[in-house]
Order: structure tokens, then C-alpha cells, then sequence
């Protein structure tokens, strides 16, 4: 029975597979084709919620949200650039995986590590979207929407004892939505001297594991652990407020450096000075300035017929580097007719100073800083001052902390006291930034003039434009805080030749500085008085000494 039931078997499957073969032919060849139907297109308004839960996932956030920007030009430029910058990542990644793997070696009977292959594929990311911040600050603020779905090969060799073991990443897909700061922007190339990094949400990381070419993921729990643990772990790092700062230039030297302290000078006397008058006298004044300082220099009064003159005055410099600054002392005899004659000059670096600790020089004078003249061996007598640098508060506000819309710090738990604030001298610093729509009837070449205590500054007119940018800083160097003052700007344009009616007001504004001096800073822009659609961006600082 069994012989014959196999027999019978074959026989069937014989016979059955050429049937099957021959009515499924005729069927092919014999039956009616049926029209194709066109797919049946509807609008979004027309489809129901759960149609749509399942379509919203793939829409771009460009479409979502109009605050996003579509930049299809920017994924072709990463996809015509990907084999590049797979190389140069890939190269990054080694020369700095490299340290860190050498700190296991040795370590847990590990021998060896190493990359057996590393390249991130031929698939590039792409962005579905990205939004631009503007802000008060000097910093560009992005927030791109980035997609990874990639294939990379990338394969870690372990030696461990006598074994060699693989581990390989594979199907690996980032979902990612960070946010982008280049701060400040400086004017060096690449005209930003940091990138911060954060994520303003948890990442999507998903990916395949295999060991000795099995892959772990399948096992049942391991994959959601290792999920949890990646978001939880890059949270704790990159999550805002969080952020991961990469340096790009030194911010010392490409930016404009920032006062860190006043430097108080009083000329007291001088003794035995070169006679230059005809009558064998002199009258001599001082002439006084600080390196890295781009103010005019400063001058005492004049003391006629005398080789021995005092002054006892007192003069005030801003410091932005006291270990690089020095200060020129300059003895001239004052001529009614013609230059006036050096008798002396003397250079003191400010690293000889001790902050606040008043600091007693007699200086001999000399014909000039050159250390080869020979008339520096001449007698040119002497000159007495007296310096004292006094180096700003630190707990003053510092432009890096966060602050609100209005300028003032988030947090006040560094704040002076009260007393503190309404007492003691300072430097008032204020920064015109630029305008935005000031027009004038006749012409519009803008300057910005700024009025404070009866001291008048102003800014470089930039011609034909309505948005003027300029990043002037003004500095005012004050006894007490400026509780009760307000500083007056006006936005002015000036025709660029000779005519009557030549200068022209744009719009002004009054600040009231109590802000200022309670929360340290404000960086704002305001509405411009007189103005029909002109705004001023400013930002003023108080700094206590």
C-alpha cells in the first residue's frame, strides 16, 4: 500500500501541475480585461480625522506651520555635498573616538579597539523645514527639522582576551528638532564666534545591533530599554535649557572687547622741566591717553612760566585689557604761534597696578620710548601721578546672561541690593545698534544723535537707506547712577551737499535709564516719536565699579 499510495502520489503531481499550467493560460489569454479605475482624489477639508491622523505624520512641517521655511535648495546642496562631508565627518569621528578608546585599552581585558569600517551611507539627512529667530541679541537663531533615515556601515572591532569581536550599526534613523544659535556675530570670517546646540524636544534614535552577526535588538525588552536610555541620556545632556557650545573663533580677538574697569589718574606735579621760552621758562601742560582707547587725548591746564608746576587734576580712562594697555604721559610747552615743544614723555603699563590700590609714580622723563636715542640720557625732569584702577563689580550684569523681552535678567539671585544699586560710580555704555523704517520728506542719509547730560555724540551717517545699521558704542563715565535721567536720541539725515534745510529730523526718543540701572541692562527697540512707521534698536548698560 505504501508503494502504491507514493506511486499514485507522482502520478497526480504529474499530471495536475501541466492541467493547472493549461487552464491558468487559457484564463490569461481568453478572459476579458477590466478597465482601470483613476484613483479617487479628495481635498484634506473633505477627509475624516483618523484619514488624517494618518497622513499628518509625512506632511513637512513647512506645510504644518507657516513659521517654517521650505528649503528644498538646501537638501539638493546636502545631497550633491554628502560624499564629501560623509569623508570629513567620518574623519572627525575617528580623530576623536580615537582618545577615547585608548582609555579602555587595558581596561576589562580589552586589547584592542578599533573601526573596521565607518561611513554614513549613501542616504544624506534632510531638513523638512527650518525657522528663523530674530532677536534683539548679536546672534542668528535656527530651528531646522531634521530626518535621517540612513544607511550606514559602520563596524567597531573588539579584541577581548583571544577573541575578536563585531559590532555593527545598522538602519540607523534620527528624528531630531534642535535649536541653532551662532552667537555673537562678529566681523571675522565666518562672522560668528560660537555654535550652541540644543534640543527642544527628545530625540527619535532608532537602529539595529549586531554582535558576531546577530542582532540583540530582536531580543524581546532589550529594544525599548536601549530607546528610554538613548533619549534619557541625550535629554539629560542636549535637552533645553541644556546646550552643547562649540567654539569657532576666540571671542577676545575677533569681537570688540568690553570695559572691565576704570583707571583714575591724577597729575599731581612735575620738577626741574627744560626751559624752551626765551626768558628761560616754560609753561607746560600734560597730555594724557590709554592705548586700545579711541577717544581724543586728554589735556591738563596750562601753567604758564613754571618749571615746577602742580596740577592736582584728576582725569578717568576705560580699561578693556589692563595686561596689554599702557599709558602715554606727555609733557609739551604750550606756543602761541606754531606746534608746541615736547619736553618729556613716559609710559606706564597698566600691569604695574594693583586694583583698587592707589599707586604713587615719579617718573623720569624722556625724549622719546625708543631705547637707542641717545638724548634719553638727558635731564628733562620729572613727573609725579598718581593711578588707581578699579576693576568693575562682578556681580554687574554680564551680557551672556539670559534676559527677558525688556533687557532685565531672568534670574535675581545674583542681583546687588537695593543700597547697593543707587550708590557708587559706574560707566554708562550705550550701543546704537541700527533703525528700521525712517524715511524723510527730502532725503534719507540717517545719523543717530545722542544727547546725555548736556554731552553730545553721534553716530557715521550711512547714505540712501531706510534701515540703517551702525553699532556705535558711547561711554559715559559717571560719579552716581543715573536714577533720575534720561538720555535723549534722535535719528537725523543730513543732504550730502551744500543747500539750505540741509539736516532733517527722523523721529527721536527719550530713555528713562531707572531700568537700566535696577536690572543692569536693557536691549530694546523703540517706536520712534515724530515717526510714522521708524523704529530705534538700542541697548545700554550700567556698570558699577
Amino acid at each position: 500500500m505504501g508503494f502504491l499510495s507514493t506511486f499514485l502520489g507522482i502520478i497526480g503531481f504529474g499530471i495536475g501541475v501541466p492541467l493547472g499550467l493549461l487552464i491558468g493560460f487559457f484564463f490569461f489569454i481568453y478572459s476579458e480585461a477590466k478597465d482601470v479605475k483613476e484613483p479617487v482624489t479628495r481635498p484634506l477639508y473633505e477627509l475624516d480625522s483618523s484619514a488624517l491622523q494618518d497622513l499628518l505624520p509625512e506632511i513637512p512641517l513647512w506645510v504644518k506651520n507657516p513659521d517654517y521655511d521650505r528649503v528644498d535648495w538646501f537638501n539638493k546642496f546636502i545631497s550633491d555635498m554628502w560624499p564629501y562631508l560623509d569623508k570629513a565627518i567620518c574623519s572627525t569621528i575617528r580623530s576623536v573616538a580615537q582618545p577615547l578608546f585608548e582609555e579602555y585599552i587595558g581596561k576589562f581585558q580589552i586589547k584592542a579597539i578599533e573601526f573596521k569600517n565607518l561611513s554614513l551611507g549613501t542616504l544624506p539627512p534632510a531638513i523638512f523645514g527650518l525657522k528663523v529667530y530674530e532677536t534683539n541679541e548679536k546672534e542668528l537663531v535656527m530651528e531646522p527639522a531634521i530626518r535621517w533615515a540612513g544607511n550606514p556601515n559602520i563596524v567597531l572591532g573588539l579584541k577581548l582576551l583571544s577573541l575578536q569581536i563585531t559590532v555593527q550599526l545598522v538602519d540607523l534613523q534620527i528624528f531630531a528638532a534642535p535649536r541653532i544659535t551662532l552667537k555673537p556675530l562678529v566681523p571675522t570670517f565666518p562672522c560668528f564666534a560660537n555654535i550652541v546646540v540644543s534640543l527642544l524636544e527628545k530625540p527619535h534614535v532608532d537602529f539595529g545591533m549586531k554582535i558576531l552577526g546577530g542582532d540583540i535588538m530582536s531580543i524581546p525588552g532589550l529594544y525599548r530599554f536601549v530607546q528610554e536610555t538613548i533619549k534619557k541620556q541625550v535629554a539629560s545632556l542636549y535637552l533645553w535649557p541644556q546646550t552643547l557650545e562649540i567654539p569657532i573663533l576666540d571671542e577676545a580677538t575677533v569681537g570688540e572687547r568690553k570695559p572691565v574697569g576704570i583707571l583714575h589718574v591724577k597729575v599731581v606735579r612735575a620738577h626741574k622741566l627744560l626751559k624752551m621760552d626765551i626768558f628761560g621758562t616754560s609753561d607746560p601742560y600734560v597730555k594724557l591717553s590709554l592705548t586700545g582707547e579711541k577717544l581724543p587725548a586728554k589735556k591738563t591746564t596750562i601753567k604758564m612760566n613754571n618749571l615746577n608746576p602742580e596740577w592736582y587734576e584728576k582725569f578717568k580712562f576705560i580699561v578693556t585689557d589692563p595686561n596689554t594697555q599702557v599709558l602715554h604721559l606727555e609733557v609739551y610747552d604750550w606756543d602761541k604761534v606754531g606746534g608746541h615743544d615736547k619736553l618729556g614723555m613716559q609710559l606706564v603699563p597698566l600691569k604695574l597696578l594693583t586694583p583698587n590700590e592707589a599707586k604713587e609714580f615719579k617718573l623720569e622723563l624722556l625724549k622719546s620710548s625708543s631705547i637707542s636715542e641717545p638724548q634719553n640720557h638727558k635731564k628733562r625732569g620729572q613727573l609725579e601721578v598718581e593711578l588707581n584702577f578699579v576693576p568693575f563689580k562682578e556681580e554687574s550684569f554680564k551680557i551672556g546672561e539670559p534676559v527677558d523681552r525688556f533687557g532685565r535678567k531672568e534670574s535675581g539671585q545674583n542681583r546687588a541690593s537695593d543700597n547697593e544699586k543707587v550708590s557708587g560710580a559706574g560707566l554708562l555704555s550705550v550701543i546704537i545698534q541700527g533703525a528700521e523704517d525712517v524715511e524723510g520728506e527730502r532725503h534719507n542719509n540717517p545719523y543717530a544723535f545722542v544727547l546725555f547730560r548736556g554731552e553730545h555724540k553721534k553716530t557715521k551717517m550711512i547714505k540712501r537707506t531706510r534701515d540703517p545699521t551702525w553699532n556705535e558704542q558711547f561711554q559715559f563715565m559717571l560719579e552716581e547712577p543715573p536714577l533720575d535721567d534720561k538720555i535723549y536720541i534722535e535719528v537725523m539725515s543730513k543732504r550730502t551737499r551744500i543747500s539750505f534745510r540741509s539736516k532733517e529730523s527722523l523721529g527721536f526718543v527719550e530713555i528713562n535709564l531707572t531700568d537700566v540701572v535696577n536690572n543692569g541692562r536693557i536691549n530694546q527697540k523703540y517706536n520712534l516719536i515724530n515717526s510714522k512707521n521708524g523704529v530705534i534698536h538700542v541697548e545700554i548698560q550700567w556698570t558699577k565699579t
